[in-house]
């Protein structure tokens, strides 16, 4: 098995310890600990190893399914490797009991984060489904051409990262036709979806072909509780369990204690301040994009994919003439094939976000008047 070195997290590591801002972070600001009952008792493990049955019943039923139906796992990165362990490594599939004539190709839409793409590959084929710009709009007779006898998962994140985008209910629901039709699931990364004002219902929700994957990293701002979920069929749930005893064992007991709180009575309250902030920052940076002469479409989330200014040659010149000359961390577009335009993360602190947007504005004029 071979898999591809992950670009963005060897950028991050290269430049965000020693800058200042960190205005690629893709996610919410993270939340004070102090705001949590941060005692889980005994440090044991999680038993059932897959989450607590009571709690997992509870996260079920946002799905409309049952407490087996759902595994937690340390963040979105492991329900989505789980997943694909679980439906491509083996050619028996999730369920060798069933000829369900599955293999190990992939339809992946992209641009997306490298590992929904990357971990596929390692494992068989992927075919790509390109959104393109400006819209960036799904077309979903191009999952239809894509997909083929031996599919065995359609993959999309919604919404998008790093375009912003926000691909509708209708979309979604032709898309888990698509994939039903061919045997074939639909996982959908869904980590950024209840930043969105108006959520459309998860794909875990559309039928026995759909897959739920999300954690509370982003939406939350609980990264460091690296506490996630796969919601979707037995089947797969159990082909990812057996995977997972390689892994992780079970849930941190600190994830899930906090977790239960977070989901709890506290939810509406962090959700509706989180989609607040997001929403303040995004007008924010979509008056600096205008004023710049930049182009992206405005995002749902808090990801923006934003075009890079004149004169710098390409995404990767660019952010390294920010991080140099402003310590200032951006995403380079080419990480996600696209070395035309560069990711911004707006969750941020408003105030830390108008510092760095007014520190990349210096080196943009800095550029135009031949400083740099």
């Amino acid at each position: 098995m071979q898999i591809a070195e992950f670009g963005l997290e060897r950028w991050f590591d290269e430049h965000e310890h020693d800058a200042d801002i960190m205005l690629a972070e893709s996610g919410i600001r993270s939340l004070d600990a102090s705001r949590f009952d941060l005692d889980p008792g005994r440090l044991g493990y999680v038993i059932p190893t897959d989450g607590d049955p009571a709690f997992r019943a509870t996260i079920a039923e946002r799905y409309g399914r049952d407490a087996d139906e759902v595994a937690f796992t340390c963040g979105t990165q492991e329900a989505n490797f789980l997943t694909f362990l679980g439906l491509l490594a083996s050619t028996d599939g999730p369920d060798p009991d069933r000829d369900r004539g599955r293999g190990s190709h992939a339809v992946v839409v992209t641009p997306t984060y490298q590992a929904l793409s990357a971990v596929p590959e390692a494992f068989g084929e992927v075919t790509r489904v390109e959104l393109e710009p400006p819209r960036w709009t799904l077309d979903p007779d191009a999952i239809r051409e894509a997909i083929r006898s031996d599919t065995a998962v359609v993959v999309i994140n919604n919404p998008n990262n790093p375009t912003g985008r926000y691909h509708g209910e209708t979309t979604m629901r032709e898309a888990y036709a698509i994939a039903a039709a061919h045997d074939a699931y639909l996982l959908c990364d869904e980590v950024y979806r209840l930043l969105a004002d108006d959520p459309i219902p998860p794909v875990a929700r559309f039928g026995p072909h759909g897959i739920s994957t999300t954690s509370l990293t982003k939406a939350y701002g609980l990264a460091g509780l690296r506490f996630g979920w796969i919601a979707g069929p037995r089947e797969v749930i159990e082909a990812a369990l057996r995977w997972k005893d390689y892994t992780t064992i079970s849930p941190s007991p600190f994830g899930q204690h906090v977790a239960r709180q977070a989901l709890g009575r506290r939810e509406d309250h962090i959700l509706t301040e989180n989609r607040r902030l997001a929403r303040t920052n995004r007008e924010i940076t979509a008056e600096w994009v205008d004023r710049h002469g930049l182009d992206w479409l405005p995002p749902v989330g808090v990801n923006g994919f934003v075009t890079v200014p004149d004169g710098f040659g390409d995404a990767m010149a660019f952010c390294r003439t920010v991080v140099s000359e402003a310590s200032v961390v951006l995403a380079p577009g080419t990480l996600f094939g696209h070395p035309d335009r560069f990711r911004i993360g707006v969750g941020l602190p408003t105030d830390d976000l108008e510092e760095g947007l007014a520190r990349v504005g210096r080196v943009i004029r800095d550029r135009n008047a031949g400083r740099i």
